[in-house]
């Protein structure tokens, strides 16, 4: 049975501009429940929504790998809502990794400085390992999803190069 609002969902950059939408609604009500909600219930709020935000995060970067090695032609959420190109160039593809990065530092920036407002002095230390995990392990994977971009796309430059070649000795052959 298809149904047309789960059909939407069947294109990877549609998902994971949702997950994305997801992650940001978290993550904004995870601050805002933070600063603004005083007690236990904004404790616990705060916590709860940091760590769905974490588990998404982590989630559709290992959807995000899975994704680029089976040769899908998703660029990342921004070309995916700017619907602009790739910058790949020769060696590794710095500007996805770069702007995963920033954002990874900002994310990071923000859930530690609001941590540090929230928790109760014995638990700060403990959030700064359990945020600081999650920015590393998001990094690594988003190196390892660029590194695979840019080897896709440099075996695909070889595989052209060597039927062009290919093809520019057969002519000689013949002619």
């Amino acid at each position: 049975m298809k149904l047309a609002h789960v059909s939407l969902l069947e294109d990877f950059g549609t998902r994971s501009v949702a997950v994305h939408a997801l992650m940001v609604l978290a993550f904004a009500n995870a601050v805002l429940a933070g600063l603004f909600l005083s007690g236990q219930v904004g404790l616990v709020s705060f916590v709860a929504l940091l760590n769905l935000t974490a588990g998404l995060w982590v989630a559709h970067s290992i959807h995000s790998l899975g994704h680029e090695a089976a040769g899908g032609e998703y660029e990342g959420v921004l070309n995916e809502l700017l619907d602009g190109g790739t910058d790949a160039a020769e060696g590794l593809e710095t500007g996805r990794f770069g702007r995963l990065l920033a954002l990874v530092a900002a994310v990071t920036a923000v859930a530690l400085l609001t941590s540090a407002q929230v928790l109760p002095g014995t638990v700060v230390p403990i959030a700064i390992v359990a945020v600081g995990s999650i920015a590393v392990v998001t990094a690594i994977i988003g190196f390892l999803i660029a590194l695979g971009a840019s080897y896709d796309e440099s075996q695909r430059r070889t595989i052209e190069r060597v039927e062009r070649n290919d093809a520019s000795d057969a002519g000689e052959i013949d002619g």
